[in-house]
């Protein structure tokens, strides 16, 4: 198994339907570390780092998110894995 690091923007009604809080469940279910943050413009932005498959599953529920989310669109950005974080954290 291999590691690896994706930058995720979800834009649409993420804000204010637990979409942070339960990213960081689902992560951390996963072993995916990183964080999530709300961004001005309504987005939610994460970086998730650990195994591929993890790191997938993660990613796939941001294409839903929570229940009463309403998500438009994903972003991914692949970037370089670093293991520069312990656990999954909220940054506010």
């Amino acid at each position: 198994m291999t590691n690896q690091r994706v930058h995720i923007f979800v834009k649409g009604k993420v804000q204010g339907v637990f979409f942070r809080q339960t990213t960081k469940t689902v992560a951390e279910k996963k072993n995916v570390t990183g964080w999530v943050r709300n961004l001005k413009d309504g987005r939610v932005e994460a970086i998730l780092e650990g195994q591929d498959v993890d790191v997938s599953e993660v990613v796939e529920w941001g294409h839903r998110g929570p229940t009463n989310a309403i998500v438009e669109d994903v972003q991914i950005i692949n970037e370089k894995y670093k293991g520069e974080f312990s656990k999954f954290d909220i940054l506010y």
